[in-house]
């Protein structure tokens, strides 16, 4: 018989980060999904959204001094075995919100397992119309594979100019779901994988 923290430990911890500062945005919702599914597999999860990641001062690589939520998002992608970034697509690339808070995993670079070397990171991007959709998910790719990491096979493209989520905020576009829900079962299983 094994306790409760021996089975805790066995899990994958998966940080999601994405979102906007508007509460309850299409795209915290869309990551929600995505860590729900990880979830089902049996993983461990954080949220840092949008209101979140709002809080973050702009990364100045000359600046040593951390905030207290700037030291939070840090240690938990330190101690993740794979992540979730959503962001919202703007004039082709990812917000920079978003950006700003993976800027910041610059204090990585030094770790032994450096940036995010050996994890699945799995892409969303949520953006008004299909163009913008394609290529800040292309965006999003890349910076992941300059942080060292694997992004998942499956990026989620999701045109809200289809009107995908309902008034009460809960995906109506059982395709959209399912994309989702793929993003966070690769993450977790990747994790998984890697952690065996």
């Amino acid at each position: 018989m094994t306790d409760g923290t021996a089975h805790i430990a066995s899990q994958p911890f998966i940080v999601g980060i994405g979102g906007t500062p508007r509460l309850g945005s299409t795209t915290d919702r869309a990551l929600l999904i995505a860590l729900n599914a990880a979830q089902e597999t049996g993983a461990r999860t954080l949220f840092f959204g949008g209101a979140f990641l709002a809080k973050l001062p702009i990364y100045a690589p000359e600046n040593y001094a951390r905030t207290e939520e700037q030291h939070q998002l840090i240690e938990a992608v330190r101690a993740a075995d794979g992540l979730i970034v959503a962001s919202p697509g703007y004039h082709g690339g990812v917000s920079g919100l978003v950006k700003n808070a993976l800027d910041l995993l610059e204090d990585l670079r030094e770790d032994k397992r450096s940036y995010l070397d050996g994890r699945a990171v799995g892409c969303i991007i949520t953006a008004h119309g299909w163009q913008t959709t394609g290529t800040a998910l292309t965006a999003l790719r890349s910076i992941v594979h300059a942080l060292r990491a694997w992004p998942t096979p499956l990026g989620a493209a999701l045109n809200t100019a289809e009107d995908i989520f309902d008034a009460a905020g809960t995906c109506t576009d059982p395709k959209a779901v399912m994309q989702l829900m793929i993003v966070g079962r690769q993450v977790a299983e990747f994790a998984n994988k890697q952690r065996g």
